[in-house]
C-alpha cells in the first residue's frame, strides 16, 4: 500500500505547482510540450529541448508584418522590461517565421534584435513549420502577390508560454492587457 501512495503524493505536489489562476488564459492539461526541429537565426539546427530551463514565450509571425507582429512583440518586450531587472534573461521569446521564403536566419535576426536579447527568430522547412503550427493548432495563409511579388500572410496573434521544463501554461493575445501578461509572466519566472 505505501509503495503507491508515495508516487501518488509526489504526484499531486507537483500537479499543485501550477495550481494557479492566470490572468490570462489557462492552457494546463490542453496544449502540448514545447517540441520542434527548426533552424535558429545564427543558421544552426535547434531543437526544443535547447529552450528547456527558462520559461519560454512562443509566437508566430513574419518580419513584413505591418502591425501584429510589431505590436505583439513590443508588448512582450515592454513585459519583460517591467519584471525585476535580475529575471528579465530569464525569459526567452521564441519568433518562428511563417515564411521562410523571405525570413533567412539573417533577416530575422536583425529583426529579433530591435526588441531585446530575449527574442530569437526560427526558421525552416515549410514542412517544419506546418507540424509546429498544426501542433498548437495556429493558421496562416498567404495573399496573392501583387506586380513586385509583395504578399501579406495573415496569422494568429496568439502567444503560448511554457515554464522552464517546457510545459505549456498560459496564453496571451491581443484582447489580454500588458498588467495581465506581466502578472503571468512574473509568477512565471518565480514558480516556473
Amino acid at each position: 500500500m505505501l509503495r503507491w501512495m508515495f508516487p501518488l503524493a509526489l504526484a499531486l505536489m507537483l500537479a499543485g505547482c501550477f495550481d494557479h489562476n492566470w490572468q490570462t488564459n489557462d492552457i494546463t492539461d490542453v496544449m502540448p510540450a514545447l517540441e520542434f526541429d527548426l533552424v535558429d537565426e545564427d543558421g544552426e539546427d535547434v531543437q526544443a529541448d535547447a529552450f528547456i530551463g527558462k520559461p519560454t514565450l512562443l509566437f508566430f509571425g513574419f518580419t513584413h508584418c505591418p502591425d501584429v507582429c510589431p505590436t505583439t512583440l513590443a508588448k512582450l518586450s515592454a513585459a519583460i522590461k517591467q519584471l525585476d531587472e535580475s529575471r528579465q534573461d530569464d525569459v526567452q521569446v521564441l519568433f518562428v517565421s511563417v515564411d521562410p521564403a523571405r525570413d533567412t536566419p539573417d533577416v530575422l535576426k536583425q529583426y529579433t534584435e530591435a526588441f531585446g536579447p530575449q527574442f530569437i527568430g526560427l526558421t525552416g522547412e515549410r514542412s517544419k513549420i506546418d507540424a509546429l503550427t498544426n501542433r498548437y493548432r495556429v493558421t496562416y495563409e498567404y495573399g496573392e502577390k501583387d506586380a513586385r511579388g509583395n504578399y501579406d500572410v495573415t496569422h494568429s496573434s496568439s502567444v503560448f508560454a511554457f515554464d522552464r521544463q517546457g510545459e505549456a501554461r498560459f496564453m496571451f493575445s491581443d484582447i489580454n492587457s500588458l498588467e495581465s501578461l506581466v502578472g503571468d509572466l512574473s509568477y512565471l519566472v518565480e514558480k516556473g
